[in-house]
């Protein structure tokens, strides 16, 4: 697989980054009323405060998409719609951005085993015991199933999975998060704002991405738990994780 990604700020490319979301937001997963979005397209207030990366494949169809959302009048999205236990005037709101919508092609998730990312199967595995304030009842995706009996044998698996293997299988995400990495460090951002799924934070947590976990899950574009990523933290966890990609991710910077 032959993937690469850089910043667009091309309206054509913008456009197809947005139908992308349109197609996993609404017609895969159901986050997003197709009512609400006539033009088949999904766009927020925050795009155009935001830095956009496209991961490419090898004929060059857009087939990932993420933002950073950069300080501005329009505030962020994590701190509209979350109680954080922090205190955000702490933070150095000149160096934070905000990695926000994600949104990756459903032939990629499928490829490379990262179709939890959105999923009610990873929720109802990692969050389903939780007990969510009243708000968040309507959800009937929390139920947990009651027996995996592949769970034993493909963690097993996966525990005799190589680096290389492992950088394979989730080669989208990490590139995504690469491109976003080397930006941040160009511009001098310090600290990232994130919304995840708890699967998200567990494959990157995978590799090394230490994450503080700020507030309680939310419904935004489906459950999410906000988080606080300090980019000093994070190298520091990937040089002692992933050496690999530590190695990777700074080379040239």
């Amino acid at each position: 697989m032959s993937l690469t990604v850089s910043i667009v700020t091309d309206e054509k490319d913008l456009k197809a980054i947005y139908k992308l979301r349109y197609k996993v937001y609404c017609q895969e997963w159901g986050f997003d009323k197709h009512i609400n979005h006539s033009k088949e397209i999904i766009t927020d207030a925050h795009d155009e405060q935001a830095i956009h990366f496209a991961a490419r494949d090898e004929t060059r169809k857009i087939v990932g998409a993420i933002m950073l959302i950069q300080n501005s009048s329009e505030g962020y999205p994590i701190e509209k719609f979350c109680e954080l236990n922090i205190n955000a005037d702490e933070l150095p709101r000149d160096k934070l951005c905000e990695v926000s919508r994600m949104v990756i092609h459903r032939d990629y998730r499928r490829r490379a085993e990262d179709k939890y990312i959105y999923g009610n199967d990873e929720e109802r595995r990692s969050i389903g015991s939780f007990n969510f304030p009243q708000r968040y009842s309507g959800h009937s995706t929390f139920s947990r199933r009651s027996e995996d009996k592949y769970k034993n044998k493909r963690n097993v698996k996966r525990l005799n999975e190589s680096y290389s293997e492992r950088r394979s299988r989730h080669e989208l995400v990490l590139n995504l998060f690469k491109a976003i990495y080397r930006e941040s460090k160009k511009r001098d951002i310090t600290h990232w704002y994130s919304f995840m799924t708890k699967g998200v934070l567990i494959l990157l947590s995978r590799f090394g991405f230490a994450f503080e976990e700020i507030g309680d899950p939310v419904d935004y574009h489906g459950i999410r738990t906000p988080y606080l990523g300090e980019i000093a933290k994070i190298e520091q966890e990937l040089l002692n994780t992933t050496p690999e990609l530590y190695d990777e991710y700074t080379r040239d910077l």
